[in-house]
């Protein structure tokens, strides 16, 4: 019997979602199940960046993805044209912080006087319940709107998350309290609360749980700021990037200049780049000789020399002579553009970070719930009476709500960040954390990363019967006329060891070669070698020789000479930082493998990696390269950090598993890390891993006793025999226990210290 075998559809089209509504890693989860169901759709949900990267077949629609996202509680919307995308996409996140903020500063100053008045017998006053009532009503309606609005969508879509059990919880004890104050005793004037350890059963008619609907509402209001906060600096890497390109360009019409926006450039437009200017967009040089710094996008810590009919690279700058510059690639056909188009990806193909908490939620509140329900059920069958009832089925919701759990996360990363700061460290959200444990390898980036990122001498080989001194001193004078990274190298050196260097006269810079000038009736050369040849300089014998070791060690060579004869070889290179051998040896010791990864060459990068202590080396690759490499590594098994200061390694920081950027790089490698090393030394990167895996440790011990101290009281709560100050005093306990714990990571200490 044959049957018709209908071919799978394809996924052609690809597309990128804004989703709102968002409250946690399991609503992501959500979002994502509900797209992947859709035939021909293969989606991934990033609740960090609230986009979803959606690849889809020609026979459903962007409409159709936006109708599924709409049907499961949330929202969502195609992604904003370019010209406005940059002002309006930071709106929201904005918006969204400064709503939160308000929240809880005006649930903490409602909520401070309840929770005093509720654990300080003698300060409780005629009718304080009253003013208690008064306090908290906003706090659980208008601070907790939230965590309403979220338990009411979960609910109608058939899910729990942590947002549901505070929703409950606080309504519960709100609501009841409220029956207690106006139907029961608790409302009778003199009324107290008396502060006892004792256990017994109460029917509940004159109990209030005021303190802990609101102190509850407040603590998880805390929590949602601080994750809304980071939350906000999710797109300010695309930002950053493309705030590198120029804003506007010189171009060449009708043989004049006219200054206009970038946005008019177009491909064949004839532009000027002046010597300090950025290169406006990639191009095709049609006039002048210059060098061309590169460092930013390709790690080259050597500018590079570029002459008619060399490509340039738009937001490079033009460190040396006039160009006239071809636009070949505009808008978003640049590299810059295709680069910030990597960090995006790389962000969103993260796997959203499930949090422990509501891991733990997904089997905790479906059972509590259960459990609240059974108690209710259990005691009106055995005849006890439904105010007995409620009050044992709301005892368990008040001491399931998770107070401590709210403090868990928020306290210890605030104190581990905080102490962090102090150390040069800057950590961007508990989710950062999780990768801390499992990381095996570390890729370092070797451009500013291990090594200054700045050129210097680092040897100068006289010439037979010249003076050492002599060569620095005149070969300093003259390379001070240029503005040449080697250049300014030199007449740094020179100026440290002499002070005042001597004037010269008749200066002149060969572009891509060297300068000249006479000092002191010296008419000195200092450049390639090829400059000297071509002056018609004598090379006396070791010169050669020296200019070949230089370049054998990854070093480059220029010589200096006067009077018709070479004087000196000066090997100038980018010096590895003071820290980094010790620093590679600390990051061994913590178990994990360095592999050095860079855009310079093979021989420059071998003898940095030997000088610090590497046996494996990626060298020669490009932004896009770093990438692949990054994920070749993850694709053999590895868990990978990397670490690196250039836009060239930014979307390479965003796809490891963990990114660390150096503080002293760009911005776009800096918001596209996990982790910032502000003090700019690499030591400073085994530190951030010993504080981030010891943070971890500390968060994931507060979660434990955050519910501990719920499961053990849960039994005594279904058994009736919860006083409610005793569930205040178990909660309030809690929290004291966490905070405690999480101070603990003021002790933290350097590897050096």
């Amino acid at each position: 019997m044959a049957t018709d075998a209908r071919p799978l559809p394809t996924a052609p089209n690809r597309i990128e979602l804004s989703i709102g509504g968002m409250t946690c890693a399991s609503c992501a989860a959500r979002i994502e199940k509900k797209l992947n169901r859709m035939d021909g759709v293969t989606a991934t949900v990033n609740y960090a960046t609230e986009k979803a990267s959606v690849s889809y077949a020609t026979d459903v629609t962007p409409q159709d993805l936006i109708a599924i996202v709409e049907k499961t509680g949330y929202t969502a919307a195609l992604p904003p044209p370019p010209a406005r995308e940059s002002a309006s996409e930071p709106a929201q996140p904005v918006d969204e912080v400064r709503g939160l903020r308000t929240r809880l500063w005006v649930s903490i100053a409602l909520t401070l006087p309840v929770i005093v008045l509720a654990m300080v017998p003698p300060w409780q006053f005629t009718y304080w319940q009253w003013l208690s009532l008064t306090l908290a009503a906003p706090v659980v309606v208008y601070g907790g709107l939230p965590f309403h609005r979220a338990a009411w969508i979960n609910l109608r879509h058939g899910a729990a998350t942590m947002d549901t059990l505070v929703s409950i919880g606080t309504l519960a004890a709100f609501g009841w309290s409220g029956w207690a104050l106006f139907f029961g005793t608790a409302g009778m004037p003199g009324m107290t609360h008396p502060f006892t350890l004792s256990i017994g059963r109460t029917d509940g008619a004159g109990a209030i749980y005021l303190e802990a609907a609101a102190g509850v509402t407040a603590f998880i209001l805390a929590g949602r700021y601080f994750e809304a906060r980071s939350k906000r600096r999710a797109g300010a890497a695309l930002r950053a990037l493309l705030e590198l390109g120029a804003k506007d360009v010189t171009v060449l019409r009708d043989g004049a200049e006219h200054r206009i926006p970038i946005v008019d450039l177009v491909v064949g437009d004839r532009f000027v780049v002046r010597p300090g200017e950025k290169i406006a967009t990639d191009g095709v040089v049609e006039d002048g000789v210059s060098a061309v710094d590169a460092s930013l996008l390709t790690g080259e810590s050597v500018p590079v020399e570029v002459r008619t009919g060399d490509g340039v690279t738009g937001a490079t700058v033009n460190a040396g002579g006039r160009l006239v510059v071809r636009a070949t690639r505009v808008g978003a056909d640049t590299q810059l553009a295709q680069m910030a188009k990597l960090v995006e990806q790389a962000q969103t193909g993260k796997a959203p970070v499930q949090r422990l908490a509501d891991r733990i939620s997904s089997v905790f509140v479906p059972i509590v719930i259960a459990l609240a329900v059974a108690t209710l059920g259990w005691w009106v069958g055995s005849g006890a009476g439904w105010t007995a009832a409620f009050t044992a089925a709301v005892a368990v919701l008040i001491i399931a709500c998770p107070c401590a759990l709210g403090l868990a996360t928020p306290t210890a990363l605030l104190v581990g960040t905080g102490r962090g700061a102090q150390l040069g460290i800057l950590i961007k959200g508990p989710e950062v954390l999780e990768s801390t444990r499992a990381v095996d390898t570390v890729v370092l980036d070797k451009t500013g990363t291990v090594t200054t990122g700045r050129m210097s001498i680092v040897d100068l080989v006289p010439a037979a019967g010249q003076e050492r001194d002599e060569v620095l001193r005149l070969a300093g004078a003259v390379e001070a006329g240029s503005e040449h990274p080697i250049a300014q190298a030199v007449a740094r050196a020179a100026g440290d060891r002499f002070g005042g260097l001597p004037p010269v006269s008749g200066f002149a810079s060969t572009e891509g070669f060297g300068v000249r000038g006479t000092i002191e009736g010296h008419d000195v050369y200092v450049g390639r070698p090829a400059l000297l040849r071509q002056a018609g300089f004598d090379t006396p014998a070791g010169v050669p020789a020296a200019i070949e070791a230089a370049e054998a060690a990854g070093r480059t060579a220029i010589v200096a000479g006067w009077d018709g004869s070479v004087r000196g070889v000066l090997a100038v290179a980018d010096v590895v930082k003071p820290t980094s051998r010790d620093a590679v040896t600390a990051l061994r010791g913590l178990g994990l493998t360095p592999v050095l990864l860079t855009g310079d060459n093979a021989t420059v990068a071998r003898a940095v990696a030997d000088e610090v202590g590497i046996d494996e080396v990626i060298a020669g690759v490009l932004p896009a390269e770093k990438v692949a490499e990054v994920e070749r590594l993850q694709a053999r098994g590895r868990t990978v950090a990397m670490v690196g200061d250039g836009v060239n390694d930014a979307a390479a920081l965003a796809r490891a598993d963990l990114g660390l950027a150096m503080g002293t790089g760009t911005d776009v490698a800096i918001e596209a890390a996990d982790l910032t090393l502000v003090r700019g030394d690499l030591m400073a990167a085994v530190d951030a891993i010993r504080l981030s895996r010891r943070t971890l440790r500390t968060i994931k011990g507060n979660l434990f006793w955050a519910f501990a101290y719920n499961v053990a009281a849960l039994p005594l709560a279904a058994a009736g025999l919860l006083n409610p100050m005793i569930a205040g005093a178990a909660m309030a306990f809690s929290s004291v226990f966490v905070v405690a714990n999480s101070l603990r990571l003021r002790s933290f200490t350097t590897v050096r210290s």
